[in-house]
């Protein structure tokens, strides 16, 4: 009989990755029974997952009896939580992940893989305290290891959606694509293909659960500098580029309200002591390739959506 595997967030980027890459897997495939956890059942993402075998059900997070109800007779659970972009004082995402938490210690969960990040106020030794979707995220893995679930955490990089879906790259009226950021050229960020590799990510820890209890597996492909950024775009799409250092204020200017302290401090996050505090990736990238899969490189991302940049 399949074990059931619930995913949260089954329409989002990340579950939804998890959940295709389950599905795409032979061996991962037969072993799990997906459960879907997503607000809204009836739309069509989560029409589609259905068809293809998914149960999809909804779950309020602020509710553990809802929350119950949804991990009742789950062997292993993929917890992803969303921050609550713009609510300054909101500790809404910590209260959900508690809860999950809470409900997986009760329920006897025997593999809880949560999307966690490093807690950037604790890291950078108080100098930067306005990263709270950070934050709160290494306070939710705190929790759950002092609950002792048997957890995995994945701490997923800087994203390649953010060059196509909040549009970093701009193309001025000269034609030339500028990527304006408050760090330097030197500045490394850990870039992953969220929708296509977080799955992969999840999928070797269920591989190798024993080997991955109690982990942080850091989810990038490899560690890439504004420069590097800007070169492998102008390889792939043939465009012009230029790299601006903007001052904090200025950056802060393009964001309104209090998330554009937050955006700047995540960046001067990356930039010192860095978005992984300057630890290796090799490890987790070699449990992906022994697990069968391949990371998608940031080339490979832009080749891909050579479309958007036009």
């Amino acid at each position: 009989m399949s074990k059931i595997i619930t995913v949260f967030g089954a329409t989002g980027h990340q579950g939804g990755s998890v959940i295709r890459t389950i599905l795409n897997d032979p061996e991962l495939s037969k072993e799990f029974k997906i459960r879907g956890i997503t607000r809204d059942a009836s739309k069509p993402e989560a029409q589609a997952l259905a068809k293809q075998g998914v149960e999809i059900t909804t779950a309020d997070m602020n509710s553990k009896d809802s929350l119950r109800q949804a991990l009742q007779g789950s062997h292993s659970v993929f917890l992803v939580t969303t921050p609550a972009w713009g609510t300054a004082g909101s500790d809404a995402e910590l209260v959900h992940g508690k809860n999950v938490a809470d409900v997986a210690q009760e329920s006897g969960v025997e593999h809880l893989i949560f999307s966690s990040l490093l807690h950037v106020t604790e890291t950078s030794a108080g100098r930067l305290t306005h990263v709270p979707h950070f934050d709160h995220k290494a306070e939710v893995e705190a929790y759950i290891r002092s609950l002792g679930v048997p957890a995995t955490f994945v701490l997923p990089g800087y994203f390649m959606t953010n060059y196509t879906m909040i549009g970093l790259l701009r193309k001025g009226e000269n034609g030339v694509w500028t990527l304006a950021y408050p760090v330097g050229q030197d500045a490394k960020f850990p870039l992953i293909d969220i929708s296509a590799d977080m799955g992969k990510y999840v999928s070797a820890s269920l591989k190798n659960r024993s080997g991955t209890l109690g982990t942080q597996l850091l989810g990038a492909e490899d560690y890439y500098t504004p420069t590097r950024i800007l070169e492998e775009f102008e390889q792939v799409t043939g465009h012009k580029t230029q790299f601006v250092q903007v001052d904090p204020d200025t950056y802060k200017s393009f964001i309104p309200g209090p998330m554009g302290q937050e955006m700047l401090e995540n960046h001067l996050f990356i930039e010192s002591p860095g978005y992984f505090n300057g630890k290796s990736l090799q490890e987790a990238k070699d449990l992906v390739g022994k697990a069968g899969y391949e990371l998608t490189s940031w080339r490979e991302f832009l080749e891909r959506n050579r479309g958007l940049f036009v």
